[in-house]
């Protein structure tokens, strides 16, 4: 009879979850990539899936600070969420949660906000900025399974948001 641990994976056997991860180089200078993140007058322009937008109830860009933002969507519900901005070391490094909420800032289970039952109700988002000459790469991390983010279309929509980041950005270099 083969031993089993607590979760009745036999000893040598290890489940590894992979969370999300995308490197992306935006051809925009790091501060101006950095900033487009800090000031939700720029986020407002990119921070959405294509055929989207974005309401920005609060966003205190400090650390400590709260946000509490909607995606809207035409197809389906509002995506409500809040979080706390974590650590802030501008332009290098963003960290900030992400918590489910309704509209009026109250954590809610992901289910009850029409999500996966199986979504974290709290993920974790880092984000580095790395100077390349007159380009910036961009590491982010998000503390959610990666086939499951590509299964309700988190994955996707972060690509998407990068694709208008970079397209902002273009706009404003001209």
């Amino acid at each position: 009879m083969q031993k089993t641990n607590a979760a009745g994976n036999a000893p040598d056997t290890l489940t590894v979850t992979r969370e999300v991860l995308i490197k992306r180089t935006i051809n925009a200078p790091r501060k101006l990539v950095f900033e487009a993140w800090a000031d939700p007058d720029h986020l407002k322009n990119w921070y959405a899936p294509d055929g989207c937008t974005i309401n920005i109830v609060k966003y205190d860009f400090r650390e400590g600070g709260t946000f509490l933002t909607c995606i809207r969507t035409p197809s389906l519900h509002d995506c409500w969420c809040k979080g706390e901005f974590l650590n802030i070391t501008a332009p290098e490094k963003l960290v900030y949660s992400m918590i489910i909420a309704d509209q009026h800032g109250n954590a809610v289970k992901p289910v009850e906000a029409g999500m996966d039952p199986d979504w974290p109700a709290e993920t974790i988002v880092t984000i580095t900025f790395e100077a390349q000459g007159n380009k910036t790469n961009i590491t982010l991390h998000q503390t959610v399974d990666e086939a499951l983010a590509r299964q309700t279309g988190a994955y996707p929509s972060w690509l998407s948001m990068l694709d208008n980041l970079e397209a902002t950005l273009t706009r404003e270099l001209r």
